[in-house]
Parts: C-alpha cells; sequence; structure tokens
C-alpha cells in the first residue's frame, strides 16, 4: 500500500441519470445492460478518485436488480470504496429511483473489485482506506469476507 491513506469520503461518487425510451427493453422497464453500464462507470470513477491513477474492472459481485425502473424514472448511482488491498479496490455502488419530493427508492446494488493500473496497463499499489466512522469498518469488515469467499472459489 501507499504510504498515503485516505478517506472514504474522498472518492465518493454520484451521478444521475433520466430513463429514456432508448434505455428500455421489451417490456418497458429499463434495460438491465444500460444499468450495468452506469453502475460500472461508476464504479470506475470511484476507484480513480482513490488511487488516482487508470483503474480497470476485475469483477463484479452480488449485483443484484431489487425493483425496475421506467421511462422518465430520475436514477442516482452512488459509488463509495468499502475495501483498499494491494493493487485492488472494492466499490460498493447503489441504485435509487428519485422521486419529485427527493425520496430515493433503493433498486439496485453491486460490489466492484476494481484494479489500479500503472503506465504500462500494469496492476500498481493503491493507497490506504482511512476508515472514520463505524458503518465505514462494518463494510471493511464486510468486503474483507466477500474477498475471502471470491478466495476460495478460485
Amino acid at each position: 500500500m501507499n504510504a498515503e491513506n485516505r478517506k472514504v469520503s474522498d472518492s465518493i461518487v454520484e451521478t444521475v441519470h433520466i430513463v429514456r425510451p432508448n434505455h428500455l427493453n421489451a417490456v418497458g422497464r429499463l434495460f438491465g445492460g444500460i444499468l450495468m453500464q452506469w453502475i460500472d462507470e461508476v464504479a470506475a470513477l470511484t476507484a480513480k478518485r482513490h488511487a488516482h491513477m487508470n483503474v480497470t474492472t476485475a469483477s463484479v459481485d452480488n449485483l443484484r436488480f431489487l425493483k425496475g425502473a421506467y421511462q422518465n424514472d430520475v436514477i442516482i448511482i452512488t459509488g463509495k470504496i468499502t475495501y483498499a488491498g494491494r493493487t485492488s479496490m472494492e466499490v460498493q455502488a447503489d441504485t435509487y429511483i428519485e422521486d419529485l419530493e427527493g425520496r430515493r427508492i433503493h433498486i439496485n446494488q453491486a460490489f466492484f473489485t476494481m484494479v489500479a493500473l500503472d503506465e504500462n496497463d500494469k496492476p500498481a499499489p493503491v493507497p490506504g482506506l482511512l476508515l472514520e466512522t463505524e458503518e465505514e469498518r462494518t463494510a471493511w469488515e464486510r468486503a474483507a469476507l466477500r474477498r475471502k469467499m471470491q478466495n476460495r472459489k478460485k
């Protein structure tokens, strides 16, 4: 790990999309592939903010579609770092529909493993993660457990 640790809050990303007709599948809901693209972009931006270098998606874990989204829905996607290893980071991406009053309904969650890349596209060390809250420590512990389970599958 690099000597410099960074806070979870240093790399939080939030994007806003509106579901347009070209984003719909055959049954009139937001096409899952479009949402996956948007989520992957948020995960990459989050990891780039933490690492201060290019990144690539290594894996996606626990991608769960909890509820559909429809034309004209406002989609909010948030990303935050939950774990930092030697060259990889876990990003939690959450997707919400935001109503006219600003209330958010959680519709999707995924965990991305992102790998930092040096100028030769080789894995590079990332900064450590400074955990400031109990919520961040719990997220780290859960991420470490997911990582352990993934390594068992190999």
